[in-house]
């Protein structure tokens, strides 16, 4: 990736913050999705938002002076796909921890699809459309099941091919996905692509739990991440110990209370171990992109795979500069469609 960080946001610290809260992340026309509920095969759902409207031809990178915030349908059972998309690529994006269809990544995704005419689908990880989900489960950084079937029935359902980025959390899933099914993963989907993923949970779990990165982005996920549940406590009583999960202050206690023992794993620590994806990226016998930042203050850069690491199917990309997920370009406040537009534009060479 070709990526220079602008001189007026220096530091990996200032290109994660600065991008996600202030820099143009919407292009042109104002976005529309239209969400679609599915039925999970446990008796749960999940809600997906599909880019409305008719796509554009493929043209010019997105305007970067921005547009109006996106439209958000009410959920519901879905209208199923129109004739409008059919056999055009379909991206679909698998959201960061915490994140939407509403984030600043999911946004400039989106209007770069829309640009070249592409289909785009965000499908929410349980728990994160707006409406607590219904199973005593939640979502994880490995959770390449639920990335599976999602990615079935994507398939299922569009006639044209399918491509997949995941971001952060998302990129992990999507990632240990791809491990899993080897050679059959190509049934599914074209190319895959990781964009600032924990691919070494353990490294980057400690790196969260330190410093600045405990002060700001700990006490931001966990804001939203223990009141959600403790909402599933109430669902499910006993399901774990509330007060202890209450006192937590940090995402090692959290997994360990919660994500560990809700989704199978022992510990924190096995949690981390079997949902990393980097010891597995040799099995991947697709198309994969795994890009990470070296001054990602998540992922440190000596927990990054070399190359020898990755495997013939696998192509790394580390920029020195970006962040976690920033990559903004231009003159402030900036805009963020420079990665989206690369990371596009390596996914189309598997059309």
């Amino acid at each position: 990736m070709q990526y220079q960080a602008p001189r007026w946001l220096p530091g990996g610290q200032a290109q994660t913050i600065w991008p996600a809260m202030f820099s143009r992340h919407n292009g042109g026309p104002a976005l529309s999705f239209r969400r679609e509920r599915w039925d999970t095969p446990d008796g749960d759902f999940i809600d997906v938002d599909w880019l409305d409207g008719v796509p554009t031809p493929p043209s010019a990178a997105p305007d970067s002076r921005g547009g109006a915030e996106p439209i958000l349908g009410r959920p519901g059972d879905g209208i199923g796909l129109s004739n409008e998309i059919a056999g055009r690529p379909l991206l679909v994006l698998f959201h960061g921890l915490e994140g939407s269809s509403q984030s600043h990544s999911s946004q400039a995704f989106a209007t770069v699809a829309r640009s070249r005419g592409w289909a785009f689908a965000m499908p929410h990880f349980r728990g994160c459309s707006g409406e607590l989900n219904l199973a005593p489960r939640a979502y994880h950084s490995g959770d390449f099941e639920e990335v599976g079937w999602m990615l079935a029935r994507f398939k299922e359902m569009h006639d044209g091919p399918v491509l997949a980025a995941g971001v952060s959390l998302g990129g992990n899933a999507l990632l240990r996905w791809a491990e899993e099914h080897g050679q059959s993963a190509a049934a599914t989907t074209r190319a895959v692509c990781s964009i600032c993923s924990p691919v070494d949970l353990a490294a980057a779990g400690h790196a969260i739990g330190q410093g600045f990165n405990r002060l700001v982005y700990t006490r931001m996920f966990l804001r939203t991440m223990v009141p959600k549940a403790l909402r599933k406590l109430q669902q499910h009583p006993g399901l774990f110990d509330g007060e202890r999960l209450r006192a937590a202050s940090d995402l090692y206690e959290f997994d360990n209370l919660f994500t560990a023992p809700l989704h199978g794993f022992r510990s924190t620590e096995d949690y981390w171990a079997r949902a990393s994806a980097k010891p597995h990226l040799k099995r991947i016998r697709i198309p994969a992109l795994v890009l990470n930042a070296r001054n990602d203050p998540f992922v440190p850069a000596a927990s990054l795979p070399r190359q020898q690491d990755a495997g013939s199917y696998v192509q790394l990309w580390q920029p020195a500069q970006g962040g976690h997920v920033g990559f903004a370009q231009g003159r402030p406040p900036g805009h963020v469609f420079g990665m989206p537009e690369q990371v596009c534009d390596w996914l189309a060479k598997a059309l």
